[in-house]
């Protein structure tokens, strides 16, 4: 029987990416969204992935959510917490809205994501938690002070589950992307792509969404069972941690 994978914010992006790497890998997958109705029926009638619209943010949405991809596909193994959005602004200007709207996606939608679904894991004794952080979560960003402080909780995240779930046979790791080729990045106007992005990773390109994609399958497998706690920088050598 197919293990069941869960990816948030899995119909476009990178999420996309991991959600077709997984399915080319054997897992059943059910790929969430927030709000782009058209993008996500596009993709399952591409892929046949079955895609679920909830807001990541709230915990009931989230337990329900995962209620009924379990009812449709059966338990699940894998988690893949990639929903995730930027509000971008400094310091001195950033509002309560700010903080608190990217706040509850990118890391309270964490915890919402993963903790229906953790103590079957433990019953079952198998579990995989991906978590896609970013590479201002380890370095940090001006103009990004909300974000780049919800994805270094995200790697915190992992970090202790990694400790309370390795007996049961969970893992959690991080990935850390850097600059990825997404439609978002690619959507940057060229100029300040090519003389203010490119520049500053040493390989001389952008990222491409697959390359992520292979290394949460990689942590997702069986073979990465004593990878615990571990965070992948993939990232062009742009930042080392």
């Amino acid at each position: 029987m197919a293990r069941v994978a869960l990816v948030t914010g899995g119909s476009r992006g990178i999420g996309a990416a991991i959600s077709k790497k997984l399915q080319s890998e054997g897992y059943s997958v059910a790929a969430t969204y927030a709000g782009n109705d058209e993008a996500a029926a596009k993709f399952t009638e591409e892929t046949g992935i079955k895609t679920y619209k909830w807001d990541v943010g709230s915990y009931d949405d989230s337990a329900a959510g995962i209620a009924q991809v379990e009812a449709d596909l059966g338990n699940i193994d894998t988690v893949v917490a990639n929903a995730g959005i930027t509000w971008d602004g400094f310091f001195h200007k950033m509002t309560p809205e700010q903080w608190n709207k990217v706040i509850a996606t990118n890391l309270t939608g964490v915890f919402n994501t993963v903790r229906p679904v953790w103590p079957g894991m433990r019953e079952r004794k198998f579990g995989r938690v991906v978590v896609i952080s970013s590479v201002n979560g380890q370095k940090g960003q001006a103009g990004q002070v909300n974000y780049a402080a919800t994805k270094a909780g995200d790697i915190g995240i992992v970090r202790s589950l990694a400790q309370e779930g390795a007996r049961a046979g969970i893992t959690a790791n991080a990935v850390c992307p850097g600059y990825i080729g997404t439609e978002m990045v690619r959507s940057i106007d060229e100029d300040v792509l090519n003389k203010h992005i490119i520049p500053q990773i040493p390989a001389g390109r952008l990222g491409e969404p697959e390359e992520i994609a292979r290394c949460v399958a990689f942590l997702a497998s069986e073979d990465a069972g004593f990878i615990n706690g571990s965070t992948i920088s993939a990232n062009g050598a742009q930042f080392f941690s």
